[in-house]
C-alpha cells in the first residue's frame, strides 16, 4: 500500500470531514444553536443531529485509515508450471492457496469499502429526508436579518456533491482493489 493516499481514498476523507465537521460550522452560530427564537427542544434535536454527523465522519475516517484486519496466512503466489509445480518448486496447490487468500483479502478491501461508502452518505441521506417532513425549510429566517435571502436548494446542492464525492470515490477505489 502506497504511503500516500490514493484519489478515491482523498474523496472519501473528504466527505468524512464534511460529515464531521460541516454540521458544526453549519449550526454552531444564531440560525440554529444560538437561536433565542428556538425552542429548547428543537435545539436539543439539533444538537443529536451534529453529534450523529461527527460520529458518522469519524468512523468513516477510521475505515479508511486504518487496514482491514490481517487474515491467517500470507502465503506469496505461485503459479503453475508445466511441470505441475510453482517457480519456487511449491505445489500448484499452494499456488491456488495463494490465490485463494488473494481474493479473501481483496473481498475484504471491497467489504471495507462498501462500509466506508455506507457510512459516508447516511448523514446526507437524513438531511435530504428533511425536505419531505411537513412544515421543514432548508433554512430558518436569519434573526436580524431577515430580509435576507437564501438559497432555498443550497441544502440539495452540497447533498448533491457529497454524492457525487462518494461515487467517484468508490468507483475510483473499487477499479484499484480489483486491479492488484
Amino acid at each position: 500500500m502506497s504511503p500516500l493516499p490514493t484519489a478515491g481514498q482523498t474523496l472519501l476523507t473528504l466527505v468524512a470531514l464534511i460529515t464531521s465537521t460541516g454540521c458544526f460550522l453549519a449550526d454552531w452560530n444564531e440560525t440554529h444553536i444560538h437561536n433565542p427564537t428556538w425552542p429548547a427542544h428543537a435545539k436539543f434535536h439539533n444538537g443529536q443531529t451534529m453529534s450523529f454527523g461527527a460520529l458518522l465522519g469519524a468512523c468513516t475516517l477510521w475505515h479508511i485509515v486504518t487496514p482491514p484486519p490481517s487474515l491467517p496466512g500470507n502465503p506469496a503466489p505461485h503459479y503453475a508450471a508445466a511441470d505441475g509445480h510453482g517457480a519456487a518448486g511449491k505445489s500448484t496447490a499452494d499456488g491456488v492457496n495463494a490465490r485463494m487468500w488473494r481474493d479473501v483479502r481483496r473481498e475484504a478491501r471491497l467489504g471495507r469499502l462498501r462500509t466506508v461508502v455506507l457510512l459516508g452518505g447516511l448523514y446526507w441521506v437524513t438531511q435530504a429526508s428533511g425536505y419531505f417532513y411537513p412544515g421543514s425549510g432548508a433554512f430558518d429566517p436569519i434573526p436580524g436579518r431577515e430580509d435576507v435571502e437564501q438559497d432555498y436548494w443550497l441544502q440539495a446542492k452540497l447533498e448533491a456533491a457529497i454524492f457525487a464525492m462518494l461515487g467517484a470515490g468508490w468507483w475510483l477505489e473499487r477499479r484499484r482493489i480489483l486491479a492488484e
